[in-house]
């Protein structure tokens, strides 16, 4: 078996349920423009960088910069979870786990780094090494980039001589973040929460993180034999 050397999380419906924020956000801004917006509209961006958002409200007819939208997106968000964060069910459970073990973590995701903050300044301060939020890569989810740099970060922190792709996992929620994870050649585990996720090639399927261990993590990275 190989070991497991690190663990890339995604945030917004993977470790936090913060997608009913987002869809009130979205709908509020576009609303306020007298552009109709459904819950159908915000669900077929979910997992999406901001950009794809800000560009959509804008061709819809919203009068505002791409940095406007999204800054009034995230401030919505943020006073959203300062009211109440919807931790995942065995999210945090997890993560407890793999911070008792010493395994390092990245959160990798397209919030930027404002809300990614209010999320992680609820957790020891140990549990995540490095973040890749939003404004960081220039092509986000489901490019590979973001899951590419939290590696390399992630190896960079560590400065970890055994470190390497096919010793990590990536948890993720939504079609753009598993492209994103299976591109950057991680092993990836889709956990779904409001959007069905089809089966695919490579991927591994959980309904669920509660009951979730360490060990259910590493049996991913089990190597077949050659020639089996």
């Amino acid at each position: 078996m190989t070991q497991l050397r690190g663990v890339l999380w995604d945030m917004d419906g993977t470790l936090v349920d913060t997608e009913p924020y987002w869809f009130r956000a979205e709908a509020e801004l576009m609303t306020g423009w007298g552009v109709p917006w459904s819950e159908e509209d915000s669900l077929r961006l979910v997992g999406s960088a901001l950009p794809v958002y800000a560009k959509i409200a804008q061709e819809a007819g919203v009068m505002l910069t791409s940095r406007e939208i999204i800054d009034q997106l995230i401030a919505a968000v943020i006073r959203q979870t300062r009211q109440a964060i919807p931790w995942r069910p065995g999210a945090r459970e997890l993560l407890d786990q793999l911070c008792q073990a010493g395994i390092p973590m990245g959160l990798v995701t397209m919030s930027e780094a404002a809300l990614a903050n209010e999320i992680v300044a609820n957790l020891d301060d140990s549990t995540f090494s490095v973040q890749v939020t939003g404004e960081m890569v220039e092509h986000g989810k489901p490019a590979p980039d973001p899951y590419l740099l939290g590696a390399r970060l992630l190896m960079e922190h560590h400065y970890d001589d055994e470190f390497s792709l096919d010793r990590l996992v990536a948890i993720e929620d939504s079609e753009p973040g598993l492209t994103s994870a299976m591109a950057a050649g991680i092993t990836t585990i889709a956990v779904p929460n409001i959007i069905a996720l089809p089966p695919r090639p490579g991927l591994t399927l959980w309904n669920t993180l509660a009951d979730k261990t360490i060990a259910d993590l590493a049996a991913l990275l089990s190597v077949e034999p050659v020639g089996s």
